[in-house]
């Protein structure tokens, strides 16, 4: 028999047959995610239209989801271009220190969001290293929306940083190189040849990292003051109706944060398909 007549080798697989490890991968998202989010969904169902409605339409639920969406969306804006900017000079540049500097991006993964709001309200309180050098100059940080932000932007910066590093370390060196010879400006390869190729992880990072901030407790908990109808985030009162044994405004609270991340992840899931679509056609 002929080397072109053999039947082909067919690979080895290291895990066991599809059925039993989709089953367990099946299994685990189910306990673990599936069902706390269609308890939830049940919960909130239960409330009635009428009920739920009242509850988010009341003025301090109302006050504390805008809160809530504002610092989110300013936080992820912030980790947007921050975030584009750390992989890119993780990957791009060879420094010392620069393997350090890799490692610290997963410390927000690592410490205790409790940590974190506490180490930032000691760092920009009045008498704190940060807090003593802004306060002369009128600027307070700790127990107001900018505080908020700041405990989101850290939570979540790794999300951009860690979506775009990869892609970046993978992307054809020669497609860099063709526009060059073309006479394209150093922007112009990054607007025309880059971005677009990075866009898909770069939206992905993003709206991974707003809906990691929509549900921060945490790191806000200690530096926003949680004064309602100024600094009171959404998933705060929804902790604060728990403890008053109103478990259906708890729901309500925390159903509509979760409508908010699911849509938020569709329609980023959508994006990212369309541009990876038209990436694959202009390539």
């Amino acid at each position: 028999m002929s080397l072109a007549s053999a039947p082909p080798v067919r690979a080895r697989a290291v895990l066991p047959g599809f059925r039993l490890t989709f089953g367990t991968t099946l299994l685990y998202l189910t306990v673990i995610v599936l069902i706390p989010i269609i308890a939830l969904v049940i919960e909130g169902a239960g409330i009635g239209p009428a009920r739920l409605w009242d509850i988010v339409s009341a003025p301090r639920t109302r006050a504390a989801l805008r809160i809530t969406i504002t610092a989110a969306a300013v936080a992820t804006v912030i980790n947007a271009v921050y975030g584009l900017l750390m992989a890119w000079v993780l990957v791009r540049y060879r420094f010392p220190g620069r393997g350090l500097l890799d490692a610290l991006m997963d410390i927000p993964f690592a410490l205790p969001t409790a940590v974190a709001g506490l180490s930032l309200t000691a760092l920009y309180s009045a008498n704190g290293w940060f807090g003593a050098v802004l306060a002369p100059m009128g600027i307070q940080v700790v127990y107001t929306l900018g505080g908020i932000i700041l405990a989101m932007s850290f939570t979540s910066i790794p999300f951009v940083v860690r979506a775009v590093q990869p892609v970046l370390e993978k992307l054809d060196p020669a497609l860099e190189e063709a526009a060059s010879s073309l006479g394209a400006s150093g922007w112009t390869t990054f607007r025309r040849v880059i971005f677009p190729a990075i866009m898909p992880a770069w939206l992905g990072g993003v709206t991974t990292s707003f809906a990691r901030s929509l549900g921060e407790f945490g790191a806000v908990v200690f530096i926003a003051g949680n004064l309602p109808f100024k600094t009171e985030i959404a998933s705060l009162l929804a902790y604060i109706r728990l403890e008053e044994y109103d478990y259906e405004g708890a729901a309500a609270v925390a159903l509509v944060l979760m409508v908010l991340a699911l849509v938020l992840l569709f329609l980023s899931n959508l994006v990212q398909i369309r541009a990876a679509r038209y990436g694959a056609v202009t390539a």
